[in-house]
C-alpha cells in the first residue's frame, strides 16, 4: 500500500494538554504497554479493581478453559447502573449535570445525576412491576432521549438484558430482531422528531409484531414524546408515563455476574439472519470507563459531546455507559446536524461550551460541503475556543477530511483522536492518546494498552511493517464480544476461523503498519480490498485521494467484477458543486481518474465514475456500501432499503460516465 504523502504530515499534541493528560508521553503510553505485555492478566485485573465497583470481588482474571469463549473476572459480582449512577451521588456529583439534551426545536433540559438517577430507579421499578427480571431480554426502539437512556440503564439495573434497535429500522428489521433476541417487552415512543419532522415509531412496532410471530412480547411501552396520534393495545401497551407513575425513587440493584449478558446489539448490513453481537456486564463498562480516560483524557469540567445514536454501539459506550460511568457532563441530541442549517453542530458546541466533540467522518464531510456551499455555517463563523479535543468515529477519516477538521474546527490547537473499533470490541482499540501520540493524518496511530493488535497473511503469519494485510488481535481483552446470541458456531467461524487457530480475532479489516513509525491505517473491510491485476488496494486509500481533489466532496469505492484485471474499480463521487451530466461529466470523471493516477499510481484510476448529489446513507450517516457494490454490479436491489435518508439517490448513481 502506497502511504500518501499528505499522511505524512506529523502534529504534535499540545504542550498544555499533554501536561495535564491522562497519559502524557508516548514513554508513559509504553510503560503501560510493557506492563501488559509482562503480566497480562494482572494488569487488567488491577484495572478492573480500581476502576469498578464489585459487589462481590472476583478471584480469577481471565478463564481461558473454552476459548474462544473468554471468560473476564468470572466469580465477581457487580451492577452496571450502580457503577454509572449510585457512585456518583457518593462521591458528591448527586447535583452535577449528567446530561444537557438538546432536543430537535432548541429545547434545552439539563439532568443532573441525582435526577437522573430517580428517574432509572422509577423505570426499573416500573419494569419490574410488569415481571420483567433479571435474565429476560427488551427490546427499545426509541428516538434519541434522555428517555432511552435511562430505559437503558433501567435494564441494567435489574439484570434484563437490552437490544437496542436504531429508530430508523423497518418493521421486518426491528421483527427479525425481537424474534432473535425473544424480547418480552418493546420499549418505544408514539414518534421520533428529527430535522422538523415527526417520524413513526410505534405504528412500526404495530407492524412488527401483530400476529403469531411475536406472541412472546408481554407487553409495549410507550414514551410519548410528541402526542402523536396511536392505537394502544388492550392488556399489552402502557403509556411510559403510567407505567412509572408512584414508582419509589430507589431500586436495589440486581448483583449479576461479570459475564451476565449486559445488552445484545444486531450488527447492521449484515445478510441473512441477523447477527447479535452478545456483550458482558464487567468487562464492557471496563473498557467504556478507560477508553474515557485515556482516549478523550476526561476532566470533571469537561462537556462531552458524542453525536451518535444510541442505536449503534457508539451511542452504547459513549452516551449510555461511559460517561456516566466516570462522572462526566455530555451532551445529547435529539436531532439532525443540517437542521435548521448546517450550522447546528457548531451552534450548539458554541452555546454549551463543549470541550470534546466525536462524530463521524461523512458528518464532517457534508459538513464541509455545506460550509463550501454557504459561508454562513462555516465553523469559523462561530465561537469554537471551548473546544480542547475532536474525535472521529465510524469509519477511517481521509487526510483531507482530517486537515480540515483540524484546522477549522479544532483552529489547529485540538488534538483528533481518530477512534478504530468496532461493535464486537466494545469500545477503542486503535487510536491516537490525546496527550501522548504524535498525529498523522488518515492514521489511527497505536493500540490501547493491553490490545495485541497485529497484521497478518490469510495463514495468521506476521507481515512486516509496510505490507497490507488482515487485522488481528492476539490476545483475548475484557470488552470483546463473548458470543453471537443464540448461535456460537456462527461466532467461531466469524471471528476465530480455524485457519487462524481458533483463538486470535479476527477484525474483518484490512490495515497496514507504517514501516517507520508503526502506526497503523485502516485499509477497509477484507471484502473492500481490491485486487486489481494482482495488486492490493483499500477503498479507502483511493477515496482518500478523491476526496484530496478540490472539486470533491465525498467518495465511496467499490470493487466490480472485471473480465480483464478480476476487479475493476469503482467510484462514486459527490462534487462540491452541482452534478455535472454530458459532456461536462465526462471532463471531470477523466481530470479525477488522472488525478487518482497521480496520487496514487495508474493502477488505481477508477474503471467506473458515476456522479450523485448525495451518497445512499442510513439516517445515522452510515454509507450503505453494499447497496453500492449491487449498483456497480448492474445488479437490481432486492435487500431493505427502508433505512435509507434518501433512497431517490440509487437511480441517480446507475449512471455510469464514460470517458
Amino acid at each position: 500500500m502506497t502511504i500518501h504523502e499528505s499522511e505524512m504530515r506529523v502534529f504534535l499534541p499540545p504542550v498544555a494538554l499533554a501536561e495535564r493528560a491522562t497519559v502524557s508521553s508516548m514513554e508513559a503510553y509504553t510503560a503501560m504497554c510493557t506492563a501488559a505485555d509482562e503480566d497480562y492478566e494482572g494488569f487488567w485485573a488491577k484495572l478492573a479493581n480500581e476502576n469498578l465497583h464489585w459487589h462481590k470481588p472476583f478471584t480469577k482474571t481471565l478463564n481461558e478453559s473454552d476459548a474462544p469463549f473468554y471468560r473476564w473476572f468470572d466469580d465477581g459480582r457487580l451492577n452496571v447502573s450502580y457503577n454509572c449512577l449510585d457512585r456518583n451521588l457518593q462521591h458528591g456529583n448527586a447535583d452535577k449535570t449528567a446530561v444537557i439534551f438538546e432536543a430537535d426545536d432548541g429545547e434545552i433540559t439539563n439532568i443532573t445525576y441525582s435526577d437522573m438517577h430517580e428517574r432509572v430507579c422509577q423505570f426499573a421499578n416500573g419494569l419490574k412491576s410488569l415481571g420483567i427480571k433479571k435474565g429476560d431480554r427488551v427490546v427499545i426502539y426509541m428516538p434519541m432521549s434522555v428517555e432511552g437512556i435511562v430505559a437503558m440503564q433501567a435494564c441494567a439495573r435489574i439484570g434484563a438484558t437490552h437490544s437496542v434497535v436504531f429508530g430508523g429500522f423497518s418493521a421486518k428489521s426491528l421483527q427479525e430482531r425481537i424474534i432473535d433476541a425473544g424480547a418480552v417487552a418493546v420499549i418505544t415512543a408514539d414518534e421520533q422528531v428529527r430535522g422538523g419532522k415527526r417520524l413513526p415509531l410505534k405504528t412500526i412496532v404495530d407492524e412488527a409484531i401483530n400476529g403469531d410471530v411475536c406472541d412472546f412480547v408481554r407487553n409495549v411501552i410507550v414514551y410519548r414524546r410528541t402526542g402523536g396520534d396511536v392505537e394502544m393495545i388492550a392488556d399489552r401497551d402502557l403509556w411510559l408515563h403510567e407505567v412509572i407513575a408512584d414508582q419509589p425513587a430507589d431500586c436495589e440493584p440486581e448483583w449479576v455476574d461479570a459475564e451476565h449478558p449486559l445488552f445484545i446489539l444486531y450488527t447492521s448490513g449484515s445478510t441473512g439472519k441477523p447477527k447479535g453481537v452478545q456483550h458482558s456486564s464487567a468487562g464492557y463498562l471496563l473498557w467504556a470507563m478507560l477508553t474515557m480516560k485515556w482516549t478523550f483524557d476526561i476532566k470533571p469540567t469537561d462537556i462531552f459531546w458524542c453525536t451518535a445514536d444510541i442505536g449503534w454501539v457508539t451511542g452504547h459506550t459513549y452516551i449510555a455507559y461511559g460517561p456516566l460511568a466516570v462522572g462526566a457532563t455530555q451532551i445529547v441530541f435529539e436531532g439532525v446536524p443540517t437542521y435548521p442549517n448546517a450550522g447546528r453542530f457548531w451552534d450548539m458546541i458554541a452555546k454549551h461550551k463543549a470541550t470534546i466533540f466525536y462524530t463521524a467522518p461523512t458528518a464532517i464531510r457534508s459538513l464541509i460541503k455545506a460550509a463550501d456551499a454557504d459561508a454562513e455555517v462555516h465553523p469559523k463563523k462561530y465561537d469554537l475556543s471551548s473546544l480542547r479535543l475532536l474525535g472521529s468515529v465510524g469509519e477511517p477519516i481521509n487526510p483531507e477530511a482530517w486537515m480540515w477538521y483540524y484546522r477549522n474546527v479544532g483552529n489547529e490547537h485540538c488534538p483528533i483522536v481518530d477512534t478504530f473499533w468496532q461493535t464486537e470490541t466494545g469500545g477503542h482499540m486503535i487510536t491516537p492518546l490525546p496527550g501522548a501520540t504524535p498525529m498523522v493524518p488518515g492514521s489511527c496511530t497505536m493500540p490501547l494498552p493491553g490490545i495485541m493488535a497485529a497484521v497478518v497473511d490469510e495463514t495468521g503469519n506476521d507481515l512486516p511493517n509496510g505490507q497490507g494485510g488482515i487485522l488481528v488481535v492476539k490476545r483475548p481483552w475484557p470488552s470483546m464480544i463473548r458470543t453471537i446470541w443464540g448461535d456460537p458456531e456462527r461466532f467461531k467461524k466469524s471471528y476465530f476461523p480455524e485457519e487462524l487457530g481458533g483463538k486470535i480475532y479476527l477484525a474483518g479489516d484490512g490495515a497496514v503498519r507504517n514501516d517507520k513509525t508503526g502506526y497503523f491505517t485502516i485499509t477497509g473491510r477484507i471484502d473492500d480490498v481490491l485486487n486489481v491485476s494482482g495488486h492490493r488496494m483499500g477503498t479507502m486509500e483511493i477515496e482518500s485521494a478523491l476526496v484530496a481533489n478540490p472539486l470533491v466532496a465525498e467518495a465511496a469505492v467499490v470493487g466490480k467484477p472485471d473480465e480483464t484485471t478480476g476487479e475493476s474499480i469503482c467510484a462514486f463521487v459527490v462534487l462540491k458543486r452541482a452534478r455535472p451530466s454530458g459532456e461536462e461529466a465526462r471532463q471531470i470523471a477523466k481530470e479525477l481518474r488522472d488525478w487518482v493516477a497521480r496520487e496514487i499510481g495508474p493502477i488505481a484510476k477508477p474503471k467506473e465514475i458515476r456522479f450523485g448529489d448525495n451518497l445512499p446513507k442510513t439516517r445515522s450517516g452510515k454509507i450503505m456500501r453494499r447497496l453500492l457494490r449491487v449498483l456497480a454490479k448492474g445488479e437490481q436491489i432486492t435487500q431493505d432499503i427502508s433505512t435509507l435518508e434518501n433512497p431517490a439517490i440509487l437511480q441517480q448513481l446507475k449512471t455510469v460516465v464514460t470517458t
